[in-house]
C-alpha cells in the first residue's frame, strides 16, 4: 500500500475514534438519541476532512518523484492512489458507523456483515484477477465493490429499524455545535496518525537501503505479521508472503524484534484505547510525537544508516518509540484523576444535549 494511501486511510481511522469517544459517552449516560446525531456529525467532518485530502491521491506519482523514491514504483502508487478513492470513501461510514454500533454493544452484527464482505470479496478477486485477468484494477474493483456492499449492510441496519433508540432519522440538529466535534476529531486523527504513520516512514526509509527491494518486502512482511499476530500462529515463516530466498532469510533474521514488537502490540493499544474512550486524544497525540518522532525515528535512522544495521537499525528504532509511548501511556493512566475525568464527560455531554423527540412532546404536553 503506497504512502499515499496509508496518509489518508489512517487520518480517517483516527478521525473516525472520535465517534467512538462521543458515542461511548453518550450510551454511557443512557443519551441514546445523541448517539445517531453525534453519527451524522461525524459523517459530515470525515467527508469534508477526505475531500480536502484527495489532492495527495490525485497527486500520488509527482510526490512520491518528489521524495526521491524510484520512477517504477512512484508511477504504480500513483496509479493504485486513484483505485483507493472509492475505496476511501466507503472508510468514512464503515469506520463510524461500526463504532456506532460497537458502543451499543452491538458487535454481533459487525461480525456477520464483515463476514459477508470477506465472502464476497474473496470470489470477486478470483473472478476479476484469475480468471477475467483484469490484474490491478480487477482487485481494486474488487475491493471497493465488498467494501461499499458492507456499507449498504449497516445502513440497511441502521434505517431498516434496528437502532430505534439511537437512531431517529436525519436531523439538521446534527450540523449544531459542529466546532467542539472538528477539534475532537482533530484530536483523534493526529494521535492515530502520529502513531501508525510512524510505520509508514519507516517503510519508506527502508526503500533508500542497498537493496531495496528486499528491505521493503522483508520490513512489510514482519508488519503484516503484527498486524495478523492474533489471527495466526506466531510461528509463520516468511515463505508464507514471498517465494524470494533472500526475502525470506531476511524475515528470519528480524524475527527476535518481531517477537518483541508483538509482545509490546498487546499492551500500548489497550492504554490508546483507554485514552481514546476518556477523550484524551490530545495528550496522546504530545506523547506519539515525542516517543515516536523525536525518539523512534532518529534512532531508527542512526542505527540503520550510520551504523550500518540496514533494515535491522530501522526496528529497533521502531520498538525504541513503542516501549517509551507505552511507559509514557502508563504513567499518564497511573496519574489520571478519573473521577474529575468523569466529571468532565458529564459536563461536555450536558453542554451537547439536545432533546429527543419523546422528552420535546412530553414538554409541550406538560405546558
Amino acid at each position: 500500500m503506497s504512502l499515499s494511501i496509508i496518509f489518508c486511510y489512517v487520518s480517517q481511522i483516527g478521525m473516525s475514534s472520535a465517534t467512538e469517544t462521543l458515542c461511548g459517552q453518550a450510551f454511557g449516560a443512557k443519551q441514546y438519541h445523541m448517539m445517531g446525531i453525534f453519527l451524522q456529525r461525524s459523517w459530515f467532518v470525515d467527508l469534508v476532512t477526505l475531500t480536502i485530502l484527495l489532492p495527495v491521491f490525485i497527486f500520488a506519482t509527482p510526490i512520491f518523484k518528489l521524495l526521491g523514491e524510484e520512477e517504477a514504483i512512484a508511477n504504480s502508487a500513483g496509479y493504485i492512489s486513484l483505485w483507493f478513492i472509492p475505496f476511501i470513501y466507503s472508510i468514512v461510514f464503515a469506520l463510524t458507523i461500526q463504532m456506532y454500533l460497537q458502543a451499543q454493544q452491538k458487535n454481533t452484527v459487525i461480525a456477520w456483515l464483515s463476514l459477508m464482505q470477506f465472502v464476497v470479496h474473496i470470489p470477486l478477486s478470483w473472478l476479476f484477477v484469475s480468471v477475467m485477468d483484469f490484474g490491478v484494477n480487477g482487485a481494486m474493483c474488487a475491493l471497493c465493490m465488498s467494501s461499499w456492499l458492507l456499507v449498504f449492510g449497516e445502513f440497511v441496519y441502521i434505517f431498516g429499524g434496528w437502532c430505534p433508540d439511537s437512531w431517529k432519522g436525519f436531523t439538521f440538529a446534527a450540523l449544531r455545535d459542529i466546532l467542539p466535534v472538528v477539534k475532537l476529531s482533530i484530536s483523534s486523527g493526529v494521535m492515530v496518525c502520529l502513531e501508525l504513520w510512524y510505520y509508514a516512514i519507516l517503510v519508506l526509509l527502508a526503500g533508500y537501503m542497498k537493496n531495496a527491494e528486499v528491505a521493503i518486502s522483508a520490513f512489510s512482511i514482519c508488519l503484516n505479521i503484527c498486524a495478523w499476530e492474533f489471527m495466526i500462529s506466531l510461528g509463520i515463516m516468511g515463505y508464507l508472503f514471498t517465494e524470494e530466498e533472500e526475502v525470506a532469510h531476511s524475515v528470519s533474521d528480524l524475527s527476535v524484534l518481531l517477537a518483541f514488537s508483538v509482545l509490546l502490540s498487546g499492551i500500548y493499544p489497550v492504554l490508546s484505547g483507554v485514552a481514546i474512550g476518556a477523550g484524551l486524544q490530545t495528550k496522546v497525540a504530545i506523547i506519539n510525537f515525542v516517543c515516536f518522532y523525536a525518539i523512534g525515528l532518529p534512532i531508527g535512522a542512526v542505527l540503520g544508516y550510520v551504523i550500518h544495521l540496514q533494515v535491522k537499525g530501522i526496528w529497533i528504532g521502531m520498538i525504541s518509540g513503542v516501549i517509551t509511548q507505552t511507559l509514557a501511556l502508563s504513567f499518564m493512566t497511573w496519574k489520571t484523576n478519573w473521577d474529575q475525568e468523569v466529571s468532565i464527560t458529564s459536563a461536555r455531554l450536558k453542554r451537547w444535549y439536545l432533546k429527543s423527540g419523546e422528552e420535546n412532546k412530553q414538554s409541550s404536553d406538560h405546558a
